[in-house]
């Protein structure tokens, strides 16, 4: 979509990494779309086009993924997927890596355009009458919704923003998503070099909301 345009390009993870934030739409200005020439609307159907017609690159779980949400659910505590991405979209990439069964709820938006999931969370909570809450999450923004719900939230910056983006929010940054069981406290701990032990029993959720 960049080049098409004669904009530059993003090469490494680290120039996305750069330019990515919420609202998505303030994220394709950083990248130089002009919205005279190119609403954000049609820009936003061009790239959910692009991506599932097979330009995702063949994105994967993160590592370990599975397994912690294995030992989540072993735990007796209920998981749910809260996401600003299109619910039918988000159940179609879902499904690709056969992991519905571990939530609770799917919770997505109605629309393509990625503007805020904290109504959707807000909703959840009232309905399942949730006292507390562990968020985890990559964003920023996800941050901000985490404030929003009133819950504790970490963060892990293998995704849209980096490490040091989001130490800034000042709460627990983990650098795998294979530490999560660490802040259960749990005695079969992975060996992960990078697993902070400081955190264990900081957060005894009866209800993780995964973003």
């Amino acid at each position: 979509m960049l080049a098409k345009r004669g904009l530059k390009t993003l090469r490494h993870i680290s120039d996305y990494h750069d330019v990515f934030c919420f609202p998505v739409k303030q994220y394709y200005q950083n990248l130089g779309f002009d919205f005279t020439t190119d609403s954000f609307e049609d820009l936003a159907e061009e790239y959910i086009s692009l991506y599932y017609s097979g330009k995702s690159g063949g994105c994967g779980l993160h590592n370990n993924a599975k397994h912690v949400l294995d030992f989540i659910c072993q735990q007796g505590i209920i998981q749910s997927i809260l996401s600003a991405s299109e619910i039918s979209n988000l159940l179609t990439q879902i499904g690709e890596f056969d992991i519905k069964g571990y939530f609770d709820e799917i919770l997505g938006l109605s629309d393509i355009y990625a503007k805020s999931k904290i109504d959707v969370g807000l909703d959840y909570i009232s309905r399942k009458n949730i006292t507390h809450a562990l968020m985890i999450g990559d964003t920023v923004h996800d941050y901000d919704v985490a404030k929003k719900l009133g819950i504790d939230i970490v963060l892990i910056p293998n995704g849209h923003q980096n490490k040091k983006t989001l130490l800034s929010c000042n709460v627990p940054v983990l650098d795998d998503i294979s530490c999560v069981i660490e802040l259960f406290g749990h005695s079969k701990k992975i060996n992960h070099p990078n697993c902070p032990t400081t955190l264990e029993d900081d957060f005894p959720a009866t209800s993780s909301s995964i973003a």
